[in-house]
């Protein structure tokens, strides 16, 4: 874990390193997502694809291996329309 130490200017503005922008892969105009930790009090940034990447991971965890999602679903209303 690397600590760096920016500042924040009179309106509230911080500045990435191009360093860290570039590992992360964001470019000028992009958003970031800014997660608040309260418990903790930190915050953590986080680029739209690396939140996309844990929310996988999260679903990864309640799907059986290489098996699509979409097609699971789509079986689960054919099963269920045959009762309607």
């Amino acid at each position: 874990m690397a600590i760096l130490k920016i500042k924040v200017s009179e309106n509230g503005s911080i500045v990435l390193p191009l360093e860290i922008r570039q590992k992360l892969g964001i470019e000028v105009g992009d958003e970031v997502l800014l997660e608040w930790l309260e418990d903790s009090a930190e915050m953590r940034l986080i680029t739209h694809k690396m939140h996309l990447q844990k929310a996988k991971k999260l679903v990864q965890q309640y799907t059986k291996p290489k098996q699509s999602v979409v097609d699971e679903l789509i079986a689960e209303r054919r099963v269920a329309a045959k009762y309607e």
